[in-house]
């Protein structure tokens, strides 16, 4: 395959499918490799004597880092070519993920965490990018709502068999495992990985290469892109809590074992999820053709359908009514999830679109991810883990507040086709 010469997203033919198909393969190892940890927390509370402050610290590590490298990873993917920024990516985060079987105490494990977050930084804003010049407004949130599935299926396979190797083999093999496959997967992809051309699916001529100072004045000077910046940080932050503590509330509460608290914390949440992110990405796509603000409106649905179901996961005794919380919570966060990037791409021009979605997850994962599972873990020394998290839902609904006021804002302000 000849990757050097810059391709339109129309050659040759259904190769745009095939990226998000290729592209699905690298985040579904991006997921999995960052949930897997989650539900190994018993055993390694139990081999290293962790609490449950630690343990919080141990989820907060990634989102830190991963939050503080996101924007400069963003910035550099809009000056290099977007397939080195996501297969070098995926090398290093896989790399890591294989070293920390290696570690012996916290301290490790939360080096072994916070690098692992450096690595996971590329990866969006290159390849929210890269789609988005394969696939114009008219197919944009369809094509990134099916490349979020593999993020669901990823937390399911991720959170289900890290569990099950560590309940037979012990908590390092989920590791090794996980990495060697990305690594595998890295080098069958680098033959068939193209890069296109930068604003080649909406036909428009970009700006030269851009410094950081620039391009964050660019993002920041659409009211409507900080909007969506605070909507991204109060959905993560709900979003985190669930996959961080989910597994061990699961684990106390309902005295699952390892794997099944894994499998349950994540299957019915990330299926429907799947089938939200498909659903959310055609509505948005159809709305977005009537109404300029179409696919914020569909998010701030997503956020204030999931916040009543947050409330029902943290107190609710009942399995049965868990799981129907968590598979409702799941529908309307694929809405969400669908158009995350898709959404902030109708408000930013492609020259400064990595840097949009750098600093989409330097908000959301610094801001919201990095303190979720340290203040649910606080918050739980007074009220419990299942108040904690119905707490969350309040951060929800905040997010709905900022979605519908950006979708108005839109309306007003001519944005990009």
């Amino acid at each position: 395959m000849v990757d050097s010469k810059e391709l339109t997203p129309d050659a040759p033919g259904s190769y745009r499918w095939q990226v998000v198909a290729m592209l699905w393969g690298i985040a579904f190892f991006n997921y999995a490799d960052r949930q897997a940890i989650f539900s190994v927390f018993p055993l390694l509370q139990k081999s290293m004597g962790l609490d449950n402050v630690q343990l919080g610290l141990l989820g907060s590590a990634f989102a830190w880092v991963y939050g503080l490298g996101a924007l400069f990873a963003g910035n550099i993917v809009d000056r290099v070519r977007r397939k080195t920024a996501i297969l070098g990516g995926l090398y290093v985060w896989s790399g890591i993920c294989v070293c920390t079987a290696a570690v012996s105490g916290f301290r490790g494990l939360f080096a072994m965490r916070a690098l692992e977050g450096m690595g996971e930084a590329f990866y969006f804003p290159a390849s929210m990018s890269l789609v988005s010049d394969y696939h114009g407004p008219a197919t944009r949130s369809r094509a990134i709502g099916a490349h979020q599935t593999s993020v669901y299926v990823g937390t399911i396979a991720g959170g289900f068999f890290a569990g099950l190797i560590g309940q037979h083999y012990g908590w390092r093999w989920s590791f090794v495992v996980f990495g060697g496959l990305g690594i595998l997967l890295g080098f069958v992809l680098s033959r068939w990985l193209r890069e296109p051309k930068r604003g080649a699916a909406e036909q428009i001529e970009v700006a030269a290469k851009l410094p950081l100072g620039e391009t964050l004045r660019i993002i920041l000077g659409q009211p409507a892109a900080i909007l969506l910046l605070g909507a991204f940080l109060c959905a993560n932050f709900v979003a985190v809590v669930l996959l961080t503590w989910m597994p061990k509330f699961l684990f106390d509460r309902f005295r699952m074992s390892l794997a099944m608290s894994g499998l349950t914390a994540t299957i019915y949440v990330q299926l429907a999820s799947m089938v939200g992110a498909i659903f959310g990405g055609w509505l948005a796509d159809k709305w977005r053709t009537r109404r300029r603000g179409g696919r914020m409106l569909v998010q701030m649905v997503g956020v204030f359908g999931g916040a009543p179901c947050v409330v029902l996961c943290g107190m609710t005794q009942s399995l049965g009514w868990l799981i129907a919380a968590l598979t409702v919570w799941g529908f309307f966060k694929g809405l969400y999830d669908a158009n995350i990037f898709a959404s902030v791409f109708d408000v930013i021009r492609p020259e400064a679109r990595g840097s949009a979605a750098g600093l989409m997850n330097t908000v959301g994962w610094l801001g919201g991810g990095g303190s979720a599972p340290i203040v649910i873990a606080w918050l739980a020394g007074s009220y419990g883990l299942g108040g904690a998290i119905a707490m969350a839902a309040a951060v929800y609904a905040m997010a709905g507040v900022l979605l519908l006021t950006a979708a108005r804002v839109v309306e007003r302000v001519p944005v990009s086709a």
